[in-house]
């Protein structure tokens, strides 16, 4: 394992994580806004956080939606997360992936990893067959990241997530498992 794979922990996102989480949403407020869908100021309090634990625990209990948090070894601290989240089945057998990390861990060579981490899980636990994931095209470093571990080019997906309150194209990219 190199440096940088020792430098975090990937395990699941629990409750017991909320007060991290918030911590995470608030210190990064300004930087995820610029990627993420406007949020109501409820999502930055606590009981905000419960409910999106709460979520995560259904949606984990029912096979949709994996979320791990990331956590620096050497403070303990949450630093991001990285889901697989529109999970189906038959016929598909596909995903999303969606991820975000703390600006101050931004360009380390950390989600790289991660995200090949979660491309491992899908395949070789949920023993999905396409993953996908999409990045707003002046967003070169997400886009690097999902290239670096695998991910093809698909297209434009034309104004297709409102991001910080306006409609956004994606460069949707995936990977397929030709194991499955």
């Amino acid at each position: 394992m190199s440096e940088k794979e020792e430098s975090f922990l990937l395990q699941p996102i629990e409750s017991l994580h909320v007060e991290c989480m918030l911590q995470l949403e608030v210190n990064n407020r300004e930087f995820f806004q610029t990627f993420t869908p406007l949020r109501h100021s409820d999502f930055y309090t606590l009981e905000g956080q419960r409910e999106r634990l709460n979520m995560i625990k259904r949606m984990r209990e029912l096979r949709q939606q994996y979320t791990f948090g990331i956590f620096a070894k050497d403070t303990g601290d949450l630093i991001g997360d990285a889901s697989l989240f529109k999970i189906e089945r038959e016929p598909v057998h596909s995903c999303m992936l969606g991820y975000c990390l703390d600006q101050d861990y931004n360009g380390r060579g950390y989600m790289s990893i991660i995200v090949k981490r979660m491309v491992s899980f899908a395949f070789g636990e949920l023993k999905l067959h396409r993953i996908e994931a999409g990045a707003m095209p002046h967003n070169k470093g997400s886009i690097r990241v999902l290239e670096k571990a695998g991910f093809h080019k698909e297209g434009i997906a034309v104004k297709s997530v409102r991001i910080n309150g306006k409609w956004e194209d994606h460069q949707m990219m995936a990977i397929i498992n030709n194991d499955v």
